[in-house]
């Protein structure tokens, strides 16, 4: 596939600024604009709003099993950081391509829509499918109600690869997240007076030193992973936030926590420790005091993780289509996990770039990733016309 085409397409990804906080419904419409002459069909899955879409674009055979392209359309803001040149024009400096999104995760989309004439050209014995979701970078929001919309096809894919920065190297794992507010409503008083209220402040951090007492117990004797930088389940706090003043017993804090689980430990059940610990031990304390008092846990964001066996087809196929043999499990969160458990798509994630270059002020993919990119996809067709 010609490279000035891939950047060219790239060039025009990057002028659309998808900032999660934006619709993407603009650069929706123009991938549709792009595909359509080609032969492809469309399906939107909205959001509540209708402000934002995810697009389900195929080519090939409906009647059979065929390969998903899976991607997100939104970015991190550029708000603060300071870009040397700008993040919403690509540029190319020593082999690289700068802007917003070139390596997380448009480079991945240009190089899907420039194979977009081979597919059409090619005699498909399986459908070509493109799933390009919105708000992955807050959450895997949109990917949940575009596989749940799968689930409910009749035919279902037989393989998804997805497209973040991996370096084009096969990855066959990522954690399962479960992010969680705690809200804790206690009773206020002058300090003078401090037994006689209920300082939420305190009752938060005893919730927070027993998080912290598991995630020490999950590091020294929980499951393993090799695979990962971190190889055991990790408990982390990110925020706590009470008290208005120090001569007053603060009535209300909140904290912000998170599970990241491996493959073998149940995010879930770790959430209900959480919740037991607050509601057997710290509320019957609380209310001893105040019985209107108490602690409230909800899980506001989180996905599932991503597990695929080595042996499996989907890993073996994209091994072979990568020209290499080796695998890695990553520590970021995708889309994966919802095609793979949700959608019951067998799924690995490849694709170009390198995590440490996303997000940053100067983001950039480099130009030799998106043309082993490009060589996996025309496999993956060729392989399309053979399955």
């Amino acid at each position: 596939m010609s490279y000035d085409r891939i950047v060219s397409i790239l060039s025009t990804l990057v002028a659309f600024d998808t900032t999660s906080r934006n619709s993407n419904l603009a650069i929706i419409d123009w991938i549709e604009r792009f595909l359509a002459p080609h032969g492809f069909s469309f399906e939107r899955i909205y959001d509540e709003t209708g402000l934002k879409a995810n697009l389900w674009a195929s080519i090939g055979p409906q009647d059979k099993p065929g390969f998903v392209l899976s991607g997100h359309t939104d970015v991190v803001p550029v708000d603060g950081q300071n870009w040397s040149s700008d993040p919403f024009t690509v540029t190319e400096r020593e082999g690289r391509l700068y802007g917003r999104g070139t390596c997380d995760m448009k480079g991945f989309l240009a190089v899907c829509l420039a194979n977009a004439e081979a597919m059409a050209q090619a005699p498909l014995a399986r459908p070509m499918h493109f799933a390009f979701s919105y708000d992955e970078e807050v959450g895997c929001v949109g990917a949940r109600g575009l596989v749940s919309w799968l689930r409910e096809q009749p035919v279902r894919p037989q393989a998804c690869f997805v497209g973040e920065p991996s370096g084009m190297q096969v990855v066959l794992g990522h954690k399962a997240k479960r992010s969680l507010v705690a809200t804790i409503r206690g009773l206020t008083r002058h300090s003078s007076l401090a037994p006689q209220g209920v300082n939420a402040v305190e009752f938060g951090a005893l919730l927070v030193a027993e998080i912290r007492r598991i995630a020490e117990g999950l590091q020294e004797a929980g499951a393993r992973d090799a695979l990962y930088d971190v190889a055991h389940t990790t408990a982390h706090v990110g925020i706590m936030q009470g008290g208005t003043a120090l001569n007053i017993v603060p009535d209300r804090c909140e904290i912000r926590f998170e599970f990241r689980a491996v493959g073998q430990d149940d995010p879930d059940t770790l959430v209900q420790q959480v919740k037991d610990y607050a509601s057997q031990v710290l509320e019957p304390r609380m209310q001893a005091i105040d019985p209107a008092s108490g602690i409230d846990i909800d899980v506001f964001a989180g996905f599932p993780g991503l597990d695929t066996k080595p042996e499996a087809d989907v890993a073996t196929l994209a091994k072979r289509l990568a020209g290499r043999n080796d695998h890695a499990k990553v520590a970021y969160g995708t889309e994966a996990g919802l095609f793979q458990t949700i959608a019951e798509v067998p799924t690995v994630i490849v694709g170009p770039g390198a995590i440490a270059q996303a997000h940053q002020a100067d983001e950039w993919v480099a130009i030799d990733d998106l043309m082993k990119c490009d060589a996996f996809i025309q496999a993956l067709v060729e392989h399309a016309t053979r399955a």
